[in-house]
């Protein structure tokens, strides 16, 4: 399991990558894991906007379906519409070619209440 050192993670198992006043949004590699062959990925709307901690789409595996928490607040500016033809990409390069959603940030300070990847793996154990 990886951990990147340069994102930053939610106790929910999402991460984030900031690049200037935009995130980059998935979910971890422990989380894609747990979840086992991922499906389908239903994502809300570009131009939707969230406060921190909200759903903001639902990952379906064979098994089970899990919410999607924005790790802050934002509004969204992109959807990997990949996903729509071939979810398993969640599995394949969860923080790669799986992103999920890129967000504007409406709040940036509240990057500094997330989990940092060493922070995140004592979470995970």
């Amino acid at each position: 399991m990886t951990f990147p050192a340069d994102l930053k993670y939610t106790k929910d198992h999402e991460w984030i990558k900031i690049e200037g006043d935009t995130g980059i949004v998935g979910i971890t590699d422990f989380a894609q894991n747990e979840l086992g062959d991922i499906i389908y990925v239903d994502l809300k709307a570009v131009g939707s906007s969230f406060k921190q901690h909200e759903i903001f789409g639902t990952v379906e595996a064979v098994k089970t379906v899990s919410d999607l928490f924005i790790p802050v607040s934002g509004t969204i500016l992109e959807i990997n519409e990949k996903l729509a033809a071939d979810a398993s990409v969640v599995n394949n390069d969860p923080y790669g070619k799986g992103w999920m959603v890129k967000v504007k940030l409406s709040n940036p300070a509240q990057v500094e209440e997330l989990l940092s990847a060493d922070g995140y793996k004592v979470l995970v154990g």
